[in-house]
């Protein structure tokens, strides 16, 4: 709410599938532009020759087959917020006219000289981080701070798993609001697989897999056979759950080094991952085994 009600640009990072295009919304939403339009542009869906002249429009004559005006993104954006998705794929030659509309909310259209003032917020988004690209030169430090007046990290699902019966309860929801049964019962099975597993393909993953178990449900309940096959394949070399208070008492190889690294590293995970030369996944993995979560 506070990130809303101003006028700096945002900075949204994270894995893809995090929810950060429905961030972007919701902070349009609630900001005061919120009855302006909200524009929204994929860098890495448009060829890089065509991305000026999506951004900034062009002129008649511009180039070949420019037959008459044509507005941008930007002059779309009038009033409102413009979110560019993907910003990391936007090219280097183009970098520095972007940078210049943010600072003076002004450019000019492909194949003019003259000033087209706007006032437009931006919200940009990357998978990737802004910052190491910067360091390794194949982004441009000033557009960074500028899009990053106020950067949010957006957390992978694995590292919020409280989260996931929630999520799954508005997924539901959405569901039932497209004709999908809204009286359906997740057996406790099929939950306790949703909540272990890693989701490396964070909030879009889950949604996916909520609408398959609604589909394969049976008799209005959604067992564990019913989830995608990459979710019961998952956990097909766990203990099984009659099993688990004798595996856990026994002593496991992995719990000190577990506990050395994460005490290195002041609790970061993925920090401790990095010592122990495993990923992430393996090691909120082992953690959950060995409830150290």
């Amino acid at each position: 709410k506070h990130i809303a009600r101003t006028k700096a640009s945002v900075l949204l990072q994270g894995e893809s599938g995090t929810g950060k295009s429905l961030l972007a919304r919701m902070i349009h939403r609630k900001s005061s532009r919120g009855d302006k339009p909200l524009i929204e542009v994929n860098c890495a869906a448009i060829p890089d020759s065509l991305l000026e002249s999506e951004l900034f429009g062009h002129v008649k004559g511009a180039f070949t087959g420019a037959t008459h005006d044509r507005p941008g993104r930007f002059q779309a954006a009038h009033g409102g917020t413009l979110f560019l998705d993907e910003v990391s794929e936007l090219p280097l030659h183009l970098q520095p006219k972007l940078l210049k509309a943010l600072e003076e909310q002004s450019f000019q259209m492909v194949g003019s000289d003259n000033n087209v003032n706007v006032d437009v917020r931006v919200i940009a988004a990357s998978n990737q981080n802004l910052r190491e690209l910067v360091d390794k030169g194949q982004f441009r430090g000033d557009l960074y701070y500028r899009l990053a007046v106020i950067p949010l990290d957006i957390p992978a699902l694995r590292d919020r798993t409280g989260e996931i019966p929630v999520l799954i309860r508005y997924v539901c929801d959405q569901l039932a609001s497209r004709g999908y049964p809204d009286n359906l019962e997740c057996e406790q099975e099929a939950m306790r697989l949703m909540m272990d597993y890693p989701w490396p393909g964070n909030v879009r993953e889950l949604s996916n897999a909520v609408e398959h178990g609604m589909i394969l449900a049976e008799n209005g309940r959604v067992k564990s056979n019913s989830l995608p096959y990459d979710i019961r394949h998952y956990h097909s070399d766990a203990p099984a759950s009659g099993r688990k208070g004798q595996a856990a008492q026994e002593p496991d190889p992995h719990r000190r080094e577990i506990l050395e690294a994460l005490e290195l590293s002041a609790g970061n995970r993925a920090e401790a991952a990095r010592q122990l030369g495993i990923d992430r996944s393996t090691l909120w993995r082992r953690m959950h085994r060995l409830n150290l979560i």
